[in-house]
This record gives structure tokens, C-alpha cells and sequence, in this order.
């Protein structure tokens, strides 16, 4: 008989249980509202055949208190959820199968875009969002046996890696607010596009900072469209005749709008704060975005918007508890 197994004997109940031994990550399931999981189809059990047992809550619950732990892969994730005080921790009548738990992983992915998406507003409505929105790209690394994954060069760390890469937009303390899964860690303009315009789906910021590579006139065109000044830093590429600027916007703001102007000061002390995002990518990685040990780009995409989603769900703790939302940590009470 396991030691936690053996604490059940001469407990009045499970709730007093829990309340002597809880589990480290027990305060991240009591700020946040997880039962919207329910709504989804994909999670609803077969109509025919047979039964599909599905406890969707539960199983989040489960992979996000895994995930704090350093825990990934379905084989682990099961092993751990088979101790007594995780699975009643996280609510289970009793410890899932694996291929409960396989099954769970695989169909959210098709919706974990919107788990994501509602977890994001549950910190926009605490008012952790600043108006100084981030934007970056980060690489993930995959193990040897994801046949999907492929080479690529990440050029901040000047080193090639095995993976994928995935580009963030984050705001507050280093919140993830909106982000995409790519093939590579560099991105095109169309994935920048779709991405840019999903944070701005959670609110209108003032500020929108990218590096050189957001040099892109129509990504700067549609944020001031959008009344949001966007700053990057100016790429001469290989023009013959380069302008005289030092961010894309003070040529934009010139095109577009003559009664605008911007102090170069101004946007550069602004800029500075783009370094937040590259925290926001570390704070991330501690929540399992780093190192992907799923096989195929199904399981690696979901475990990354996991990561992600527990991000936030440590930040809205950590602030529900009165502590700084930035620790990448839960703070012991």
C-alpha cells in the first residue's frame, strides 16, 4: 500500500484529507474556472458503442498539475496520477487509465486554442494586462523520436536544435496572452499577421513592440489602423537608398498621419520593454515549453499550449494569493 493510501486510514473524509495533505499545486485549481471544458463536444462521450469516459476538468487539471512538476508524457502523467493524493487532489473518482489519458491529449488539441483563449480572459478581467503588448518567437526543442520535428538555427542562441518553435505574444507580468505553434522558430508575415491579431481579439493596447524581423509594412499599417503604435526596429535589408530612421513607424506615422508625431526618445525608451516577452518565453518554458517529450506534432503542439496555459493559471494564482504574478512559482504559504 502506497504512503499516501496509508494516510487515508482514520481520516473522517476525503475533504480532510485533503486539507492535511494537499498537494503543492492544489491553490491553482481555486481561482480559475475550469468546468467550461464541459461545453466542448469533442470531450462529450460516443453516442453509440461503447462508453467513453471523459472527465475533462479532472484530466486539465491532472496534465497542469504534472506539467508544474516537471512531468510529461503519457506514461509518466499516468504513473503520477495513480497517487492517491494527485487523482482526489485533482477531483477523480478514481486514477484514469493511460489511454484515458492518451485520448484526453489528443482530442484537446482541437480545441486547446480555446481553453487557452478563456483562461487568458479569466487574467484580463483581474486586470493583469498591461497596454504595452510583445511579441516574439522562441524555439522548442523535441526529442529524437518526434519523426515531425525537424533541424532548425536559432540564431539568438547562435546554435542549431531538434524541434519547433512557437511565437508569443505576451502583456503584464510576463503573461502569455495570444501565441501560435510553427514548424521552425523563424516565422512569416502571414503567421505574425494571424497571431498579432488574436492578442489584439483580447484588448486594444497602446504599444506593440517586435524585433527587426516585424519590419513589416503591412503588420505596422494594420496596428496603426488600428489605433495601436507598432515599433520595430528598421531593416535596411539591402536597399540602395535606406531611410533615415531608426523604428518603421516614424516612416509610417509620416505617410499616414501628418498631425502625428513621435519622439524617437519616446519610442526607444518604449522599446526597451520588449525584453519582457524573452522572460515571458523563460517563465513559459519552466511550465514545460522548453522540451517537448511528446512524439508527432498533434501531442508536441498541445503540450506547448499547455505550458502556456499554465503559465497563466500560475500568474492568476499567484496574484489571487497576493503574491508578485510574476514568480514562475507558487509562492509557500
Amino acid at each position: 500500500m502506497s504512503s499516501s493510501a496509508t494516510t487515508l486510514q482514520g481520516v473522517a473524509s476525503v475533504d480532510d484529507f485533503l486539507n492535511v495533505a494537499a498537494t503543492e499545486t492544489a491553490p491553482l485549481f481555486e481561482y480559475l474556472e475550469f468546468e467550461f471544458l464541459l461545453e466542448y463536444d469533442v470531450f462529450a462521450p460516443a453516442s453509440r458503442g461503447r462508453t467513453r469516459v471523459h472527465n475533462p476538468p479532472e484530466l486539465f487539471k491532472g496534465f497542469l498539475h504534472c506539467y508544474y512538476k516537471g512531468i510529461y508524457g503519457t506514461r509518466p502523467v499516468t504513473r503520477e496520477l495513480h497517487n492517491t493524493l494527485t487523482w482526489l487532489s485533482c477531483g477523480f473518482e478514481k486514477p484514469p487509465s493511460r489511454d484515458t489519458v492518451d485520448r484526453f491529449l489528443t482530442d484537446l488539441e482541437l480545441v486547446v486554442d480555446d481553453v487557452f483563449d478563456r483562461l487568458v480572459e479569466q487574467a484580463a478581467c483581474r486586470g493583469l494586462l498591461d497596454s504595452t503588448y510583445r511579441i516574439d518567437s522562441t524555439h522548442v526543442t523535441a526529442i529524437q523520436y518526434n519523426d515531425e520535428a525537424t533541424w532548425n538555427y536559432d540564431s539568438t542562441a547562435e546554435e542549431h536544435y531538434y524541434g519547433f518553435g512557437c511565437v508569443i505574444v505576451s502583456a503584464g507580468p510576463k503573461i502569455p496572452i495570444a501565441a501560435e505553434f510553427t514548424q521552425r522558430k523563424q516565422i512569416d508575415a502571414e503567421t505574425a499577421m494571424r497571431v498579432t491579431k488574436d492578442a489584439l481579439a483580447v484588448d486594444t493596447p497602446i504599444w506593440m513592440l517586435g524585433d527587426s524581423a516585424y519590419d513589416v509594412l503591412e503588420w505596422h499599417d494594420f496596428l496603426l489602423s488600428q489605433g495601436v503604435v507598432p515599433i520595430a526596429p528598421y531593416n535596411p535589408r539591402n536597399t540602395d537608398d535606406p531611410l533615415d530612421i531608426e523604428y518603421r513607424v516614424e516612416d509610417r506615422i509620416d505617410e499616414h498621419a501628418e498631425d502625428i508625431s513621435l519622439k524617437q526618445s519616446v519610442l526607444a525608451g518604449t522599446y526597451d520593454h520588449r525584453t519582457q516577452v524573452e522572460r515571458t518565453n523563460e517563465a513559459c518554458k519552466d511550465c514545460g515549453l522548453g522540451h517537448v517529450r511528446a512524439r508527432g506534432r498533434v501531442h508536441a503542439r498541445t503540450q506547448v499550449f499547455l505550458a502556456l496555459c499554465l503559465r497563466v493559471i500560475v500568474a492568476v494564482t499567484n496574484y489571487e494569493r497576493g503574491h508578485n504574478p510574476g514568480r514562475t512559482k507558487l509562492k509557500t504559504l
